[in-house]
C-alpha cells in the first residue's frame, strides 16, 4: 500500500468513527448488501452500552499477554521486526500512548496468529520477535493494521486526521538458533541499551518482566547469557523517557 493509500485509509477511518449511529448502520448495511451478507438490524447498534466500553486505562490493566515463550525457531518462520515513526518523532511519549501501542501489538499478534517471543515499545519505535504459525495472517497485513490503528488513535487525540505517523518497518527472518537466542536477549533488554532503566524488567513496555515470570530460571539465565554487542540490528534511535 502506498503512502497516499495509507493517508486515504486513515481519513476514511476518521470519518467513519465520526458518523452518528443511524448513518453508521446504513453504511454497514450497504457493505453487507455489496458482499451478499445479512443486513444488520437497528437494535444491533442501539443496544450498545457506551458505559460498558472499557477505557484505555482499563485495557492497560488487562493486557492480552501471549502464551509462554517456546524459545525455538518456528518451521513456519521466525522474524525480528523493527518499525520507526516518521522522522523518528516521539509520537508515543506518554504512559497512556505507550499502553495503547503495546496493547494493540499484543492484541493483533494474537488475533492474526503470531506468537510473540520478545518485544520492546518506545515513543518513536518498537522491536519484536515473533513466530509465524499455521493460519497466521501475512506479516505485512498484521503490521499495516497495527500502524493504521495506532496512527488513528494518536491523530484523534491530537486532532490531526490523516497525518502520517509511521515511516517504515524492517523484518529479518531468523534461521540460526544462536542468532535467534541472542536477538531475544537484545529485544528483552533493549530499554537498558537506550538508557531508560538499569534493569530491563523495570521498563513497563517490554517483555522482560513477562519473560522472567513465564520462563524457567534456567531459560532466563541461558537467554540472558548470549552476547549482543556484535549483533547487527537496525536500532539507531535516540529515545526520550516517557
Amino acid at each position: 500500500m502506498s503512502q497516499d493509500d495509507e493517508k486515504l485509509r486513515a481519513r476514511i477511518m476518521d470519518a467513519i468513527l465520526e458518523l452518528p449511529r443511524d448513518q453508521l448502520l446504513r453504511l454497514a448495511n450497504i457493505i453487507a448488501e455489496e458482499n451478499g451478507e445479512r443486513q444488520l438490524r437497528p437494535i444491533a447498534i442501539q443496544g450498545i452500552d457506551e458505559h460498558a466500553i472499557p477505557s484505555q486505562s482499563d485495557q492497560s490493566q488487562s493486557r492480552d499477554w501471549p502464551h509462554a515463550p517456546v524459545h525455538r525457531l518456528s518451521d513456519h518462520g521466525t522474524y525480528l521486526v523493527t518499525a520507526g515513526t516518521l522522522y523518528k518523532q516521539h509520537f508515543f511519549r506518554s504512559s497512556e500512548r505507550l499502553d495503547f501501542l503495546e496493547g494493540k501489538l499484543l492484541q493483533l499478534a494474537r488475533q492474526y496468529f503470531w506468537q510473540l517471543e520478545a518485544w520492546a515499545v518506545f515513543p518513536n519505535h518498537y522491536h519484536f520477535i515473533a513466530h509465524s504459525q499455521p493460519g497466521s495472517e501475512p506479516l505485512n497485513g498484521f503490521l499495516r493494521d497495527l500502524h493504521a490503528a495506532t496512527a488513528l488513535y494518536l491523530n484523534r487525540l491530537e486532532m490531526m486526521p490523516g497525518r502520517q505517523v509511521w515511516h517504515n518497518f524492517w523484518e529479518t527472518k531468523l534461521t540460526f538458533e544462536r542468532s535467534y537466542l541472542a536477538r531475544l536477549n537484545y529485544v528483552h533488554n533493549n530499554p537498558v541499551k537506550h538508557g531508560l532503566v538499569p534493569v530491563a524488567n523495570q521498563y513497563r513496555w517490554c517483555s522482560a518482566a513477562w519473560f522472567e515470570r513465564t520462563a524457567t530460571p534456567a531459560q532466563v539465565k541461558t537467554i540472558y547469557s548470549f552476547k549482543t554487542d556484535q549483533l547487527r540490528v537496525l536500532d539507531d534511535f535516540e529515545v526520550l523517557p516517557p
